[in-house]
């Protein structure tokens, strides 16, 4: 059977149980639309973990019989976001004492989990600089270093964390080489801050980016940023430039 959770709302504004008139609350349900303190709903002897240990949450959940989940509204991004848990005070402790007692073997377990995560990002970075030197041998390798590992910045979300870019797309390694001459090697930015809209000041930097992109190019090799050239997709304005190459 599914169980469904109790949910506890931390009220932004002063509000009084309808039952017992206590008040102002500080946690409190909602039953047909009235609030609720936890003592008239029974889940005043629980006792709050708040979000943030993982191992800590999960374990007391599961030895605790009744445990709720604590909410609050965010009035920006309009919607109810966990805060953590009321459970009992007996399954925090057996909790508490369990992640003690294998806190060693678990930080272990992240630092391999991280380790596996810099090399597998490292794999990427590495990748996307060799396929940009194999576009574009003439680039100063450190340029090629810096433009890669700056397009695949993990949690970037930038042309080489997409997966075109993972999959060494040429339009999307080309991307990240333009974005990186339209801001490094073109006064497209200082464009942007004197009020020039960002469609004109890409049309009126593209030409230069050209002329960079064809030097960096082999002789005799085609253009990569050609709107017919394979690869390249949903191209926007001026430049074509697929996915999130811009910083």
């Amino acid at each position: 059977m599914d169980l469904v959770a109790p949910v506890v709302v931390e009220p932004l504004r002063r509000r009084r149980c309808s039952e017992c008139r206590q008040g102002p609350l500080e946690r409190m349900i909602v039953e047909y639309g009235r609030p609720v303190c936890l003592d008239c709903a029974d889940l005043g002897h629980l006792v709050f973990l708040r979000r943030g240990d993982t191992a800590l949450t999960r374990r007391a959940r599961e030895l605790s019989t009744l445990w709720a989940v604590v909410v609050r509204h965010n009035r920006r991004r309009t919607r109810y976001e966990r805060q953590g848990l009321l459970v009992e005070e007996a399954a925090l402790a057996l909790a508490e004492a369990a992640c003690l007692a294998d806190a060693e073997a678990r930080a272990r377990r992240r630092a391999r989990d991280a380790e596996r995560r810099a090399a597998r990002d490292a794999g990427i970075t590495e990748a996307l600089r060799v396929e940009i030197l194999r576009l574009f041998p003439t680039m100063p390798l450190d340029r090629a270093a810096e433009i890669a590992g700056h397009a695949s910045a993990k949690g970037s979300g930038r042309v080489g964390r997409t997966a075109a870019g993972r999959a060494l797309d040429r339009g999307a390694v080309t991307a990240a080489v333009r974005a990186s001459v339209r801001h490094l090697d073109t006064p497209y930015d200082s464009l942007l801050m004197s009020g020039v809209p960002r469609h004109r000041a890409r049309t009126t930097v593209a030409p230069a980016i050209e002329t960079v992109l064809r030097a960096w190019r082999a002789p005799g090799t085609r253009g990569c940023g050609d709107a017919d050239a394979p690869g390249v997709t949903g191209t926007t304005g001026a430049e074509g430039t697929p996915g999130r190459a811009d910083r």
